[in-house]
């Protein structure tokens, strides 16, 4: 009878430690927003989505470290200037609740030879919709696409 027991009690506890259901992967095997090279942007695709092209610029000389998210993303040191261009491909609810691309750019010496932060711009579709100077603003560049 112990036996029974035992084994009865470690098929409940099993049987416990898998019961977390998996999320069922979205619809083309995807958990986000498709990110490609792509230099074409056509301005709506089947099923619902948009893509837009997307450029993140970081200005200045020498080599600074930058962080940068939404067409793929990285956090490490680049030449400048420095650019990165890629296609997001937005599903229908991030159309609705937005899709954030930034960029953070890490520090380069100034004219005034103080440190402060490399500039930045972001442009969707051609379109400059989010820049830093680098000195008024140094959060980076951020921009959500809707």
């Amino acid at each position: 009878m112990t036996t029974v027991t035992v084994c009865a009690a470690a098929a409940v506890l099993l049987t416990g430690c898998g019961g977390a259901k998996p999320e069922p992967e979205p619809a083309g095997g995807s958990k986000g927003p498709a990110v490609s090279a792509s230099a074409s942007s056509a301005p709506a695709k089947a099923g619902g989505g948009a893509t837009h092209e997307v450029t993140l610029e970081v200005g200045g000389t020498g080599k600074t470290a930058i962080m940068y998210s939404g067409i793929g993303s990285g956090f490490e040191p680049q030449t400048l200037p420095w650019s990165k261009s890629g296609t997001a491909e937005l599903t229908a609810a991030e159309q609705k609740v937005g899709y954030l691309v930034n960029v953070v750019p890490g520090t380069i010496t100034g004219p005034d030879g103080k440190l402060q932060q490399a500039p930045c711009v972001i442009k969707v579709d051609g379109k400059k919709v989010a820049e830093s100077d680098g000195l008024t603003t140094v959060k980076g560049c951020s921009y959500t696409i809707k």
